[in-house]
């Protein structure tokens, strides 16, 4: 699996941007908000019960990524289709604000070594990578528990301090200062 100071790999894939029809999809790349940190995050299944309420509270909390210059991408193995139908049929994923990527070959996941051993979907994995395409903070959680959206928000606030953040740190709280 890649960690932290590992490059997040080159990719391109499509991803579901909306409901609007002849705009639903657009392709994306590594370098499609170049410049900008980046959370990617996977889940294992699309129509699935634990993955919508993580990607609806992304959804909620997307408003506080950008505020902080981030971009958030979810993605999972399913094709571009499956997430337009998931996202038409799911009252709280209709009005996701960031792209679902689709990694129906599972290159991306693959490279990142995210696949479940036996199972062959993505881990509930999330990457935090720089505007220099650095990892810098990697959390993966099996298929059966989600993730802490607040956590991952609270972790790229701390990276972006460039400072020392101490156990339990939130923004606006002191650095430690060696």
């Amino acid at each position: 699996m890649l960690t932290v100071g590992d490059k997040l790999p080159k990719f391109k894939m499509l991803a579901t941007v909306s409901l609007e029809k002849g705009k639903e999809f657009v392709e994306m790349t590594e370098k499609s908000h170049e410049g900008k940190w980046l959370v990617l995050f996977y889940w294992p299944k699309d129509f699935t019960f634990i993955c919508p309420t993580e990607i609806a509270e992304f959804g909620r909390m997307n408003k506080d990524f950008k505020a902080r210059e981030a971009q958030v991408l979810g993605a999972s193995t399913d094709s571009e289709f499956v997430h337009l139908a998931w996202r038409n049929n799911h009252k709280d994923l209709k009005d996701l604000p960031f792209p679902m990527l689709a990694d129906i070959k599972r290159e991306l996941a693959q490279d990142l070594g995210i696949l479940h051993k036996s199972e062959g979907v993505a881990l509930r994995a999330t990457f935090i990578v720089d505007p220099e395409g650095t990892i810098r903070w990697v959390s993966v959680n099996d298929l059966s528990v989600g993730r802490n959206v607040k956590e991952v928000l609270r972790t790229l606030d701390g990276l972006q301090t460039d400072e020392l953040c101490p156990c339990n740190w939130e923004k606006g709280q002191a650095t430690l200062n060696p």
